[in-house]
């Protein structure tokens, strides 16, 4: 019997272990069922972690990189983009205001608000990638 006191949630699975769990469960000889069980997940939720991983939606995130980084005191001057039309002029600085101005190597330059959130940045990073 198992007595469950307060409010229970939802457990939260990384990406990682969904991928490794539908692994295993797709290895030969192995029971679906089992695999449910010793990682105490419903069959369900692995039938739809099997299903999400086969169409490419489940796929494990990017290893995290590290960049260059250059502190400047003044704002850079604008440059041309690659395809010859005039860099957009960088914003005002003020002595008030932090920015963090990211430039990449193909000439993108992402300006951010020193309060951003790391898993906002992350995504804004992710998606200029893709």
């Amino acid at each position: 019997m198992e007595i469950i006191s307060g409010v229970e949630r939802r457990r939260q699975w990384r990406a990682a272990d969904k991928l490794r769990i539908v692994a295993e469960a797709e290895r030969p000889g192995a029971c679906f069922v089992e695999v449910a069980r010793r990682h105490e997940v419903s069959r369900s939720v692995l039938w739809a972690w099997r299903k999400q991983a086969r169409q490419g939606v489940l796929v494990a995130e990017p290893a995290p990189m590290f960049m260059p980084l250059q502190v400047a005191t003044d704002p850079p001057a604008p440059v041309a983009q690659a395809d010859g039309t005039p860099a957009v002029p960088p914003a005002p600085w003020s002595a008030t205001t932090c920015r963090i101005e990211i430039a990449l190597p193909d000439g993108t330059v992402i300006r951010v608000d020193e309060a951003i959130g790391a898993a906002a940045l992350r995504r804004v990073l992710t998606a200029l990638r893709g």
